[in-house]
């Protein structure tokens, strides 16, 4: 039987969503149970200066899934999800913007920083879109070497 060890460093992904609270919550939690190190991680597309001053993404006219668009508005879900993670009293041992793609920016993250605990939402209800192109979370399971977390929203 393998030996089940603590957890030290969790990262956990942010895109400041209605489910990013809960699951940074989640992590924060888990990360001062565990006196553990938490690394905070926001995944965006950059655009040009003029298309993130008018943020043109609108229903429909993107087809970029799960994807915060432009550094502005990572820069606000990081910053929500940093207080967000204090409120809950963990360590926050870095905050990353990364432009990129959302699961490659996490499993890579997770890697690098030898994390043994990688958390993540997801919604239950999915668009066709989703269904067809899957999503952060079904991406991150199929590829991240660690622990993964997977936090549903919470019941209405």
């Amino acid at each position: 039987m393998p030996r089940m060890t603590d957890y030290r460093i969790i990262v956990v992904g942010t895109d400041g969503s209605g489910l990013a609270e809960p699951t940074v919550t989640r992590a924060a939690w888990l990360a001062k149970r565990e006196d553990a190190d938490l690394v905070i991680v926001c995944a965006y597309s950059g655009l040009s200066r003029r298309d993130e001053a008018k943020n043109v993404a609108t229903a429909g006219g993107d087809v970029r899934v799960d994807e915060v668009l432009g550094r502005a508005a990572a820069s606000e879900a990081m910053n929500r999800a940093v207080a967000v993670a204090a409120e809950e009293g963990a360590t926050v041992a870095a905050a990353l913007l990364l432009e990129g793609e959302p699961a490659a920016a996490l499993i890579k993250t997770a890697r690098d920083r030898k994390a043994e605990l990688l958390v993540v939402g997801a919604r239950h209800d999915r668009s066709l879109t989703e269904r067809l192109l899957g999503t952060v979370a079904t991406e991150v399971t199929k590829r991240a070497t660690c622990d993964v977390l997977i936090v549903r929203p919470p019941k209405a």
